[in-house]
């Protein structure tokens, strides 16, 4: 389906932010036909691609040792070494670059050894300009996409915070700021919409703290504002109906650590005086006791509300506010971290597939590129809850746009919506192609013999369209 240009589409992934690979990638041809060598050169350099080919593979491994390649395009029918040798010895000795087999006979024999022997296509001579660029042009995109990921992996396991998944600049920012306050006793505020892990930064801290007591959460807005005082500063036995035995509340038990207070924007405004108390005072007083006691906690609290305008409004007290935004941590939404969500997707795959025993370790470009440019208003939550789901549903060892939800996959950048186009008219050109395959297919009723004769393909072309891990 790819169309000759006179330069071609950047062979990049599409996200929001910058590009995920540089322009002009490096492929190395290894055939002994040196017109087919020259025809791939004229095509491929049309098309954006450095290109250096070779007569035999010897010549080829040689060039591997020198120069960096993407794509190695081999020809499985070498004079002396057999290209599915070739193949085998590429990735041995540059295991990230993708290798294309073609060969001027085309069996499925030789389709299956090609991809025995770690090959990502197969394509057969005499070899259309069309059917060459759209094999590079995906084994580069799978080729960007496979470096991405491992660079992100590579980042994520050597940032310095626990906890907190991501590279991106507003990650970068925050990150400073706790390790900046992370060993003082000063009240932490953190701020951001639901989903975009305020108690992970909470535990951040506390975990970069140093200090030796457990780190306690509770929810204000979870509790009624008797049981919430009773969890924050304790009971007497016999303080209230079912109070049967004493107990010590969080403050008290989190001593020589972090309480951690989330929605601390809806507490009621009873509670909210006793608090403030506390922590002038040090001390709380068990529900039912005329005794204070002592505590050594520090506090962290959150929010998705603007306490500001909840201060303005008379609904938060302005000097309860002041004694817990000494220090404001902003956690950025998710829309905001470009490709963060990329890492964040694939950490939350890898885990899923962990959990459930399921053997699916990547996503297709395609669904890469729609998990980065959806908005995510549920944010980090929202993304973990979609792979969650696209684990559970995937049919093979990838995930492919069908895994996703309904409305992650119908989402247009606001660019299209502001057009006044419908955008469910604007698939692109690998969407079309799957499509119509799979109506076929339905039409068929799943007889892909007839299928591909429909489709005027090979049984072999349309068993790879439909488990190409780009093209899906």
């Amino acid at each position: 389906m790819s169309t000759l240009m006179s330069k071609a589409a950047e062979p990049t992934i599409s996200l929001r932010g910058t590009p995920l690979a540089a322009a002009a990638p490096a492929v190395l041809v290894a055939d002994d036909d040196q017109e087919m060598c020259e025809l791939a050169e004229a095509i491929l350099s049309r098309r954006g691609y450095q290109v250096t080919w070779r007569l035999n593979a010897e010549e080829a491994l040689a060039e591997l040792e020198r120069t960096e390649f993407s794509v190695v395009l081999v020809d499985i029918h070498l004079g002396g070494m057999s290209g599915l040798d070739l193949c085998t010895q590429v990735l041995v000795k540059r295991p990230d670059a993708v290798v294309v087999v073609m060969t001027g006979f085309g069996t499925m024999e030789d389709a299956i050894g090609a991809m025995r022997a770690g090959a990502y296509d197969f394509i057969t001579k005499p070899i259309s300009t069309d059917a060459l660029a759209m094999s590079i042009d995906r084994a580069q995109r799978y080729h960007a996409m496979s470096k991405e990921l491992a660079r992100l992996r590579n980042q994520v396991d050597h940032q310095e915070l626990p906890n907190i998944v991501g590279q991106s600049e507003p990650i970068a920012r925050m990150a400073d700021v706790i390790e900046r306050i992370a060993g003082t006793d000063t009240s932490v505020l953190i701020t951001g919409e639901s989903g975009t892990g305020k108690e992970l930064v909470a535990r951040a801290i506390h975990e970069q703290s140093g200090r030796s007591g457990p780190f306690l959460a509770i929810n204000c807005a979870a509790l009624p504002e008797t049981l919430l005082e009773s969890e924050l500063f304790g009971h007497a036995r016999g303080a209230f109906t079912d109070a049967r035995v004493a107990r010590t509340g969080l403050f008290v038990d989190a001593h020589g650590g972090t309480l951690f207070l989330d929605e601390v924007g809806e507490m009621p405004l009873g509670m909210q005086t006793k608090l403030l108390r506390a922590l002038q005072e040090r001390k709380v007083r068990p529900l039912g006791t005329g005794q204070e006691v002592p505590f050594d906690a520090r506090l962290i609290t959150a929010t998705n509300r603007d306490l500001e305008g909840e201060v303005a409004a008379k609904r938060f007290r302005e000097d309860l506010f002041y004694r817990i935004n000494v220090v404001r941590i902003d956690v950025p939404p998710l829309r905001s971290r470009g490709n963060d969500t990329l890492l964040l997707a694939q950490f939350f795959l890898e885990r899923a597939a962990q959990r459930s025993n399921r053997k699916v370790t990547r996503m297709g470009r395609l669904v890469a590129e729609k998990l980065t440019n959806y908005d995510w208003p549920g944010n980090v939550r929202e993304l973990e809850n979609c792979m969650e789901r696209a684990v559970a549903l995937a049919r093979f060892d990838e995930l492919v746009m069908d895994d996703l939800p309904e409305k992650v996959r119908r989402f247009q950048l606001p660019e299209l919506q502001e057009s006044g186009v419908n955008p469910l008219e604007l698939p692109s050109m690998d969407e079309v192609e799957e499509r119509h395959i799979r109506r076929v297919l339905t039409a068929t009723g799943g007889n892909k013999t007839l299928a591909a004769k429909i489709l005027k393909l090979d049984r072999r072309t349309l068993y790879r369209k439909l488990s190409d891990p780009v093209s899906t």
